[in-house]
Formats: structure tokens, sequence, C-alpha cells
């Protein structure tokens, strides 16, 4: 019986630190616009998937100008 417990409270544990879990993330972005480049960064508190989509929502780039945002 106790091996039987045992065996659920391992099987509990590895489920609950399997599970998706909001952790804070650093969206760092770099613009660079004629010759200049600056770097910025801000802080996600998301899951891993969310947080890069919205970090990666902030790439953009237009003739002269671009932005370059990843996840950390």
């Amino acid at each position: 019986m106790k091996k039987f417990l045992l065996s659920i409270a391992a099987v509990a544990l590895v489920a609950t630190t399997m599970t998706s879990c909001k952790k804070s993330w650093t969206c760092e972005c770099t613009a660079t616009a004629g010759g200049f480049t600056t770097t910025a960064s801000s802080t996600i508190k998301e899951t891993k998937k969310k947080a890069k989509e919205a970090c990666e929502a902030g790439n953009a780039s237009s003739g002269l100008a671009s932005v370059s945002c990843k996840i950390k």
C-alpha cells in the first residue's frame, strides 16, 4: 500500500511540474534605422508560447528601419 501511495505521489508531482505555467519572460527588441541601433527590453508574464507570440508581434520593417524582437 505504501508503494502504491508513493507511486501516486510521484505521478502527481511530475504532472504538476509538466503543466504550463505563467512565468516572467524578457522580450528584447533591437531597432535599426539609418545606421543607428538601439535595444530595449520588457517583461511579459505569460506562458512561454504566448509570451513569444506577444514579443514577436513587435517585429517590423519598412524601408530604412527595422525592429527585431526575441524572447530571452
